[in-house]
């Protein structure tokens, strides 16, 4: 917790606050961020003068999720010497690498075994004994969306962009919250196309609860906060988990198995292995814009036809 690499941690009052701190590439998440999180959010839950976790991000937006230019462009060359990172393991970059290499036989567990670390982490938010409030501004795509929709209540932009392009190539929701959240019909029409919604939309589609334009967004995501934390504790925990129930009934972590085991799948398809070929050579930028051109919604657009 003295070193975080991703993110800070701080309290004020009776709210843990945890912002995510790699504003230079997008707030984009590495394998520290999951592992991060989970050590934050069991921070707070461990403190009795927190009553309530408030989760942002520092720079443009909240989150564009994995970051590409080590999983896809550098294929995580970046982080291979990492003495922190048991050698061998599925975390070991290394070991991640050769098992996205065209040429090799791809073991589907080594890749299940790093991804679900991954969902565990964000999952740290939706199993919470406290509430987390998130505000999502700019952006908040890919990847950036788990740890979004694991939390339990989102205020964002009215302009930001929130969605899972990656649906079109080289991506599963991992934490397959999508249909939970709004409905398996808003959720088909958003990863059938990978399309994505303004922030006043996911507050039309029951995504989000609350939009603010972003000079009142700070202010709006401080007052629920603070009446969440007037609430006991005690009372808190039990509405949460009373709610969770229902989500669990219905198959959360069976779905999130099959999200996780997709997601692997979706990197070593014929179209994966092109996408990955594609910004190694051309970088991820390239790739991205050559994936979302067609359907005119690359960068801040949320254009839906």
């Amino acid at each position: 917790m003295n070193e975080l690499r991703t993110m800070t941690y701080t309290t004020t009052g009776r709210i843990a606050r945890i912002t995510l701190n790699r504003p230079e590439r997008g707030n984009g998440i590495t394998l520290d961020l999951p592992r991060e999180l989970s050590a934050c959010v069991e921070r707070a839950n461990l403190d009795p003068s927190v009553h309530v976790i408030a989760l942002a991000g520092n720079g443009k937006g909240f989150c564009g999720g994995y970051d590409l230019v080590s999983s896809a462009e550098r294929r995580m060359s970046s982080d291979a010497e990492r003495p922190d990172i048991p050698m061998g393991s599925p975390l070991d970059p290394r070991v991640q690498a050769m098992n996205h290499d065209p040429n090799q036989v791809w073991d589907p567990m080594v890749d299940y075994a790093m991804m679900s670390r991954n969902v565990r982490g964000f999952m740290s938010l939706f199993h919470s004994d406290k509430p987390v409030v998130c505000k999502v501004h700019g952006f908040c795509v890919a990847g950036g969306t788990d740890m979004a929709l694991c939390s339990d209540l989102l205020v964002i932009e009215d302009k930001a962009k929130i969605g899972y392009p990656p649906a079109r190539v080289w991506g599963s929701p991992t934490t397959a919250i999508w249909a939970f959240r709004i409905g398996i019909e808003k959720a088909k029409r958003l990863l059938f196309t990978g399309d994505s919604l303004s922030g006043t939309e996911a507050v039309q589609w029951g995504l989000a609860t609350e939009c603010a334009p972003a000079d009142k967004l700070d202010e709006r995501f401080e007052i629920l906060l603070e009446r969440i934390a007037r609430m006991p504790i005690n009372q808190l925990m039990m509405m949460k988990l009373l709610i969770n129930q229902t989500v669990y009934a219905q198959g959360l972590q069976a779905t999130q198995i099959l999200g996780v085991v997709f997601d692997g799948l979706t990197r070593h398809t014929r179209e994966g292995y092109a996408f990955q070929q594609r910004a190694a050579a051309a970088g991820f930028k390239q790739a991205v814009r050559e994936r979302d051109d067609p359907f005119g919604d690359f960068g801040p657009s949320t254009f839906k036809g």
